[in-house]
């Protein structure tokens, strides 16, 4: 068994090499995939001006501030549908973060497909809060910048860090829930709120929400507590935002789940 002097020493080691095989990894992928996001972003966002018009009737008679949202949500809705099957990729059956004792703290793993993956996510988040600000309050009020700019902070900290990238994978999988919640706003904005598509959306939104955003942050804070040792393993302030920025999110996720069930409710009264 190992003395805690040696225990010490080896967690310096693993944090030493952790480190240094980050630092020695091309910052290149870093930028390059940041800048990769932002363009696909802006990208998407365009397109759906110019597709929208011309299949959505409804479209039309949208003012120019709901036009720019809509396009705005279905740039969203591209991140999350690509960031959460990334996300499940690497948790739920890539090797990287598998338990495999040979391969150091699972706190500090990471590789250039998770980097990129990671670049592509910061890239969305400047771009949606770049817009969140210049538009606000139309796009989100504080709620929705205290969000991002958690959010952001907290993978771009794993992103030029390479520390606790399974944590923010776990947390962006939560990204899941966006493509029905901008689909509800969609539905809306095509005047088809009293449709069963609408209704069946809103039982969609609750159980994938339970799911995503209550249920899994459960588990994330049962995963970090069982390996709290190697938690301690990152930086000050990884450990600091490892406590900090799950339990803000948990909060907001508590309180707009108990929307989502009021809304629900309502709607299936009303059925």
């Amino acid at each position: 068994m190992l003395s805690t002097e040696s225990s010490n020493m080896l967690d310096k080691y693993y944090l030493n090499q952790a480190i240094k095989e980050y630092v020695s990894a091309d910052l290149f992928i870093v930028y390059t995939s940041i800048i990769i996001g932002i363009f696909a972003c802006k990208t998407v966002y365009e397109l759906s001006q110019l597709i929208s018009p011309i299949y959505f009737k409804s479209y039309h008679s949208l003012t120019k501030g709901l036009q720019l949202e809509w396009s705005n949500r279905a740039m969203s809705t591209f991140h999350a549908m690509y960031i959460a099957t990334v996300s499940l990729y690497f948790v739920l059956w890539s090797d990287l973060f598998k338990n495999d004792p040979q391969r150091g703290p699972v706190i500090l793993r990471s590789s250039t497909a998770s980097i990129s993956a990671l670049g592509v996510s910061v890239g969305y988040f400047l771009s949606d809060l770049s817009m969140i600000i210049w538009r606000y309050p139309s796009l989100g009020g504080m709620e929705y910048v205290v969000h991002h700019l958690l959010s952001l902070a907290s993978v771009a900290y794993a992103l030029l860090t390479g520390e606790a990238q399974i944590y923010t994978y776990m947390v962006l999988i939560s990204e899941a829930t966006t493509p029905s919640i901008n689909l509800r706003w969609y539905l809306d904005a095509a005047g088809m709120k009293r449709s069963k598509a609408y209704t069946i959306n809103g039982v969609v939104i609750f159980l994938s929400w339970l799911v995503a955003r209550i249920l899994l942050f459960i588990y994330l804070f049962w995963h970090s507590y069982i390996y709290y040792d190697e938690v301690k393993l990152m930086h000050e302030i990884g450990v600091v935002m490892m406590h900090v920025v799950p339990l803000v999110l948990s909060v907001m996720n508590l309180f707009w789940f108990s929307k989502i069930f009021k809304g629900m409710v309502k709607t299936l009264k009303r059925e």
